[in-house]
Order: C-alpha cells, then sequence, then structure tokens
C-alpha cells in the first residue's frame, strides 16, 4: 500500500525564520545587545565591557577579512590567558576561518610542525613566546603573517610580527556585520593533541558542538547569571573547555590571569569576587597546601570544576574542607572538553567526607549536552557489566564529539570503530550508572599477571601528609615483567624516605600493588597540571636497565 506522506513534514519548511544554525558567536552579539555595560573581561587595571568586547572582537574579524581570510582558512594564536586571547574565540570564527589556538608550553619544533599541519595564514603571538616562535618560524615551511601582542603585563620578549595587535584592530571596523555559519557542522577550532609519541593529531571542533558545550557547561554547573571566572586554565586547552562562549552566554566576567600562582588565585578570589574557576588537580593541590595566612578574607562560596587527571580522594577532601565546593568532571580534546560530570546527590552531603570523596571521585554520567557515556569492551563492543569491577573503555557518542583529525582520516576511523568514539581511558561502570577511570590503557601495570591501576596507587600516596604530587608508572622487572615506580614531588619543608612512602601503601592496599622503587623530585608536569608520564616512563626504564 501507497504510504501517506507525513502531515508535520508536508509543506513546513525550514526558513529564515524558524531555524538558525547554532553558533556560540551569537552569545557574544546577546550579550552586547543584553548587557552592554557590565564587565566582560578584567586584565590587570583594564576593564572592558561586552558592548566593548563585541566591537573589538568585529574589529578583528574585519581586518583579518579585509586581509582575505575566510571560510576554510586557519588563524593560530599562541596566547596566554589575556583579552586577545577572549576576543580571538569571536573574531576569528567571525569570518568563517577556523581558530587554532596553540599550547604555549609546547617547543619550537611541535609549533612549527602545527603551523604546517594547519596551515595557519595568520599569527597572533604574545611577546612572552617569542623565542619559540621565532625558531618554529624558521623551521616552519609554512609562512604565516605574524602579528604581536604587546600586553603591557608582561615586560620581556621580542616583537616579530609586521604589526601590533592594536594596530591590527584599529584597520577593522567595530560595527562589522559578520556572517554566522550557513549550517553548524563547519570547524570553529583545531586543537592539537599532546603528541607523545609521533606527531600531535589535529582535533576539529564544529560550531554546534561549541554552541552546545557552552551551555552545556552552565546547566552542568549551575551556573548563574553574571558569574566571575578566574581564568586558571588555558584558554588553548580544548578552547578553554568552551568557557570563552559560556562567559559570554551568562554574560559574566572574564578575569584573566597570565601565570597559575597560589597567591595571584587567591587575590583575585577576594579583589574580583570570582566564583567560579577550573583546573588539573595540581592546581587545586597548590592552593590546599597554600600558606594559611594566603587563604584569608574569603568569605563567598567558590565553585571549582577539576578534571585533566582523575583527582585523589585527598585533594577533592582538601577543598571541601577549604570550603570551596569542587566538582569532577571528565573529558578530553575530542570531546570539546568536559563531557562527563560526576552530578552530585543531595543526600551524599550526609555521608562521611571520605565516602563522600570516593563517590565524587568517579568521572560520572554524561553531561547534559552529549548523548552517551559508556564502557565497553574495546574488542566486542558491548557494555561491561554495571559492577564496578568489570573494566572496558571509556566511549562516547554525540554532539559534542570532535568532527575527526584533520588531514588523518586512518586516525579518525579507529576512533570512531563501531560508531562510538574510543577515549583509551581504562574504567569500570557503576551500579547507578557512574564511571570511573582505574586508567589510561598505555598507563596499567601488568605485574605478574595482576592488573595494577596506577592511579589508585597515586590516591594512596596522596593520601601521605608530604607529598604535594605523585604518579606512577611501570618499571621493567625480571621476575614479575613490571612493578610500579613512584614518582614523588614533596610538600615545601616536608621530607620522607623511599621505604617509608613503600610502608604506607602497603597499609593501604595489597603489597603487590605498593611501589617498588620510589624517585623524589620535581615532576615533568604540562601547562594544563597533567604530568608527563611518558618521561616518567623513559626514566623508570632507564633506571632499570642501569640496575640490571
Amino acid at each position: 500500500m501507497p504510504t501517506s506522506p507525513n502531515p508535520y513534514e508536508l509543506d513546513l519548511e525550514r526558513n529564515a525564520a524558524n531555524y538558525a544554525p547554532l553558533t556560540p558567536i551569537s552569545f557574544l552579539a546577546r550579550a552586547a545587545w543584553v548587557y552592554p555595560d557590565r564587565v566582560s573581561v578584567i586584565h590587570g587595571t583594564q576593564r572592558w565591557t561586552w558592548k566593548q568586547t563585541y566591537a573589538r572582537s568585529r574589529r578583528l574579524a574585519s581586518a583579518l577579512s579585509r586581509r582575505g581570510i575566510g571560510l576554510g582558512d586557519t588563524v593560530a594564536v599562541m596566547l596566554p590567558n589575556t583579552p586577545p586571547m577572549v576576543e580571538a574565540h569571536f573574531g576569528v570564527p567571525m569570518t568563517g576561518a577556523v581558530l587554532n589556538s596553540l599550547n604555549t608550553r609546547l617547543d619550537a619544533e611541535s609549533i612549527a610542525f602545527m603551523l604546517d599541519h594547519g596551515g595557519a595564514k595568520l599569527l597572533i603571538t604574545d611577546r612572552e613566546f617569542s623565542p619559540t616562535i621565532a625558531r618554529a618560524l624558521e623551521l616552519a615551511k609554512n609562512k604565516p603573517v605574524v602579528i604581536d601582542v604587546d600586553d603591557p603585563m608582561y615586560g620581556g620578549g621580542t616583537l616579530l610580527g609586521e604589526k601590533e595587535y592594536e594596530a591590527l584592530l584599529a584597520e577593522g571596523d567595530p560595527e562589522h556585520v559578520w556572517q554566522p555559519p550557513a549550517d553548524e557542522w563547519p570547524a570553529i577550532g583545531l586543537n592539537y593533541t599532546s603528541g607523545t609519541t609521533g606527531n600531535p593529531k589535529g582535533v576539529v571542533v564544529h560550531h554546534r558542538g561549541a554552541y552546545l558545550n557552552a551551555l552545556g557547561n552552565i546547566v552542568a554547573w549551575a551556573m548563574p547569571h553574571h558569574a566571575t571566572y578566574l581564568w586558571t586554565l588555558p584558554m588553548f586547552h580544548c578552547n578553554g573547555w568552551c568557557f570563552p562562549w559560556t562567559l559570554a552566554a551568562i554574560a559574566g566576567t572574564n578575569v584573566c590571569l597570565r601565570k597559575v600562582e597560589a597567591g595571584a588565585i587567591f587575590e583575585a578570589i577576594r579583589e574580583h569576587g570570582v566564583t567560579h574557576y577550573c583546573g588539573a588537580p595540581i592546581v587545586h593541590q597548590t592552593l590546599i597546601n597554600a600558606p594559611a595566612e594566603m587563604k584569608k578574607g574569603i568569605r563567598h562560596k567558590v565553585s571549582c570544576l577539576v578534571a585533566g587527571a582523575a583527582p585523589p580522594a585527598a585533594i577533592i577532601e582538601g577543598m571541601e574542607q577549604m570550603g570551596f565546593s569542587i566538582t569532577h568532571v571528565y573529558g578530553l580534546t575530542e570531546v570539546y572538553g568536559p563531557a562527563a560530570i560526576c552530578a552530585k546527590h543531595e543526600e551524599w552531603s550526609a555521608l562521611p567526607l571520605g565516602e563522600q570523596a570516593r563517590l565524587n571521585g568517579r568521572q560520572g554520567v554524561p553531561y547534559p549536552v552529549q548523548e552517551a557515556v559508556t564502557v565497553m569492551d574495546p574488542e566486542t563492543m558491548r557494555p561491561v557489566p554495571a559492577d564496578g569491577e568489570t573494566m572496558g573503555e571509556i566511549m562516547f557518542r554525540g554532539n559534542i564529539t570532535m568532527k575527526g583529525y584533520l588531514k588523518n582520516p586512518k586516525a579518525t576511523q579507529e576512533a570512531f570503530a563501531g560508531g562510538w568514539f574510543h577515549s583509551g581511558d581504562l574504567a569500570v561502570m557503576y551500579p547507578d550508572g557512574y564511571v570511573k577511570i582505574k586508567d589510561r590503557s598505555k598507563d596499567i601495570i601488568i605485574s605478574g599477571g595482576e592488573n595494577i591501576s596506577s592511579i589508585e596507587v597515586e590516591d594512596a600516596l596522596y593520601r601521605h601528609p608530604a607529598v604535594m604530587a605523585a604518579a606512577v608508572v611501570s618499571q621493567p622487572d625480571p621476575k614479575w615483567g613490571e612493578t610500579p615506580c613512584a614518582f614523588i614531588e614533596l610538600k615545601a619543608g616536608a621530607s620522607a624516605t623511599e621505604a617509608e612512602i613503600i610502608a604506607f601503601c602497603r597499609e593501604h592496599m595489597a603489597h603487590f600493588k605498593a611501589p617498588r622503587r620510589v624517585v623524589f623530585g620535581a615532576l615533568p608536569k604540562t601547562s594544563t597540571g597533567k604530568i608527563q608520564k611518558f618521561q616518567l616512563r623513559q626514566q623508570a626504564k632507564s633506571a632499570s636497565a642501569i640496575d640490571t
């Protein structure tokens, strides 16, 4: 029998009146229209309003457009958390171009690769990074136009480019009429993964995902209108977890911070009434261990997100004891930053603090704007039992998942095998549907046929009163195949011995899981606070070879 036409589709078409492609740029236009005089950005003694930020972003878009930059082009930025970085998140995509935020801690060779691979037509760079950029430009085959940011809050470095950023803005029209994307699917950002082995991969994210995750941050974190947000998280990292766009959506205030230091953070919280900030566990650990005098005078509620690595229970406990409300989120560059959250339940607050920390330390459940987060056997692509014991791989599916890897179809296909994004993180699913990471697939330690979670060992180490930061990796062992090796950074003025640390771990876990070796010293970290385990693995391997 012939099928009757669907009456809900007949003569009901998309048109300009009922459909607009989603783009986070629209948040800025609205903030400037509704709250033109509210402070948008604070940087030292400088202040901008949302009306001014919109005008400056439009000037940037206009100046770039006049230089021929548009759809499909790339604009790279090498910037700290400063006003030009906020403006770039709007001005660059206003032209149809893609914003490539470069990791400011990378070496010249890595930056050169990204400039070539991403094909940047223009590079905006801060004087602080001039030595790295100068060398990268020598190495790169691609030669972008270079624009310098001469930030008054920084006193070193040299100018490399043809023009300073403010002069570039002067070329543009503050009333520039920008066009939203014709579709939600075009790219808005290009963010490179760390590339610990081989060249980094270029993660491409789209307008739809950026718009949705900007709103997802508000819903998941229950952010109020006009929140005051401190930029402890690098804006280059997953586009600042989409928070540049989030702050525009709620007409909040961006408090810029060039360098993450405990004193500067507490001072900004007091002076500007900061209500929200984000960071890796090491950032929160730094605040917990700051002198008591530094923490005085903060009487309002401060909410913080922790991500970038699984937070030890000691950090969750420490932040709560300090009076800060900490929420654990989880994600990767490929899912726009946070895509899962350990959503809290009211009844948890009645539990002992240690149990609260255990529950809040899980990676949690999907963000409101992500379709699904699950744990699967990567071979069978079937969900693992929700028993809190059976390990599988965390996988994502939904609107806040990348388009794919730039110019790398093989890696893209592998990442999306079976219709899910494969995170590479090993985890378990609890009966309540919450996910808990046990390890990265490359970080699991297999000793005598037994799996040892490096995260579990690290969690025990962080409970030692002398430990500031800890990382556990495998080291070769002639009998067991491999055993845990702990690298520890001690708190200022604290001391501990290898034997003491090992004995402490054995008190809190099965003896075979305790580290066999302990190395003391500063830990190598990325600019986002992640401990660079690949370096530690090399050290452990080299030390083991010497011993044998």
